[in-house]
């Protein structure tokens, strides 16, 4: 009997303040469902809206198994694509139909993938201080833990918190989060020697620019950088300025992870192609979910490209699994960002708290252990939803302040 695709329903929540996006595909054989994450966090209205009046009614009764023609089919029905709100409601459906494959299997998304390249997966943290000294403390708590590569930051990222126009603006100018490029250049490459002379180079450090300096103070930074054997740079152009990648990699042998806000092939086919990045970094269902995903792992592998998959806080544990099972069965990983979402007996908090809302919500995390985390090995993507749990914590549609980032004389720039 052929598994029909009868039902799909979108549930949002925020077990940690978050807004949160799963995407629920039920079929018509009992207790055969599929869970995705189409999570666009500032926007998840847009996704459910997309979903719900366009999404269901062009694939209810179509077979669930068809996953890269139903892929396809939702890609091109509306025409114009390559968006992030409908990509990320085409990520929710096409994670939730891996998810029924495998179940239907009896096995593990990656066994799909073609099995393990490797048992467990190094993961990157986020550790932050006020200041130097209390970097270097999250550090050595990271380090306990296991942790072997870290993503180092002091005070937000460009040096920038969100707060009311300081000084240096014209009178007049709106609250956000403003910006010093040249003393965040300053502070940065102050900052890396001092995290070097305390914990020496065994330690993989990487900063994130978060694209929030023009391309040739990136340059700079770069070069600046380079003593500190950083494992790579993030971000450290806007998209819209991807041709200085060109320049960078002629100038720098820091190495390069760029993509996390990346939608389409034509944003990332270049600089792969042409080697001018070390490490891709898109969001998972940003590009439109595992399919585009796996595709896009397999043409970086054919030009020595690594992956580093976006793992923020502002996805769901199930793009967290799915970020999981693509790298086990991916020849050219390079390492996976990892917020900290550890079951609640682990005995070291994350810096930003416990996680206990977010499993109770989302049983079935990946098991972190000493510096790895570990696939659970249940059928598809292994992670389940207690929707009354869900229930408890409902979603905020609120303007979004972190990306509010302005100059020092109040001009927008890219967050």
């Amino acid at each position: 009997m052929a598994v029909k695709i009868e039902d799909i329903r979108v549930i949002c929540t925020a077990p940690e303040g978050i807004n949160l996006v799963v995407i629920k595909v039920e079929t018509n054989q009992p207790g055969l469902y599929g869970l995705g994450c189409g999570t666009f966090a500032y926007r998840h209205l847009i996704v459910k809206q997309i979903v719900e009046e366009y999404l269901k009614p062009l694939l209810v009764g179509r077979d669930a198994e068809n996953i890269e023609g139903l892929w396809q089919l939702m890609h091109q029905n509306a025409y114009w694509r390559n968006g992030p709100a409908e990509n990320n409601a085409i990520s929710g459906v096409d994670m939730a139909l891996w998810d029924i494959k495998g179940k239907m299997a009896g096995m593990p998304c990656y066994q799909l993938f073609g099995g393990k390249c490797r048992e467990g997966i190094p993961v990157y943290r986020h550790a932050e201080g006020s200041d130097l000294s209390e970097l270097c403390e999250n550090i050595e708590k990271f380090r306990e833990m296991g942790i072997t590569h870290l993503r180092c930051q002091c005070g937000g990222y460009g040096g920038g918190c969100y707060g009311e126009a300081p000084a240096t603006a014209p009178a007049g100018s709106p609250g956000g989060v403003y910006l010093d490029s040249r003393r965040y250049i300053r502070d940065t490459v102050k900052l890396f020697e001092g995290i070097r002379s305390r914990i020496g180079y065994e330690m993989a450090l990487v900063h994130d620019v978060h694209e929030r300096i023009a391309p040739i103070e990136a340059l700079r930074l770069a070069k600046e950088l380079e003593p500190f054997d950083l494992f790579f740079l993030e971000d450290p152009v806007p998209l819209e300025q991807i041709d200085w990648l060109k320049i960078l990699r002629g100038q720098t042998s820091i190495p390069i992870a760029q993509g996390e806000l990346f939608n389409n092939p034509a944003e990332w086919k270049r600089l792969i192609s042409e080697r001018l990045i070390d490490f891709i970094r898109v969001h998972i269902s940003q590009i439109g979910g595992i399919t585009p995903a796996r595709k896009l792992q397999i043409f970086a592998e054919q030009f020595g490209v690594r992956t580093a998959w976006h793992g923020p806080g502002d996805m769901s544990p199930l793009a967290h699994a799915a970020n999981i099972h693509v790298d086990l069965a991916a020849p050219n990983f390079g390492v996976q960002e990892w917020s900290g979402i550890e079951p609640p007996n682990f005995v070291i908090q994350d810096l930003k708290g416990p996680h206990g809302a977010l499993l109770e919500v989302f049983p079935g995390l990946p098991e972190y252990r000493d510096g790895y985390v570990y696939a659970n090995d249940k059928p598809g993507l292994g992670v389940d939803l207690d929707e009354k749990e869900a229930a408890k914590y409902p979603c905020e549609n609120t303007v979004t302040l972190w990306t509010q980032t302005r100059l020092r004389d109040g001009g927008l720039q890219t967050p």
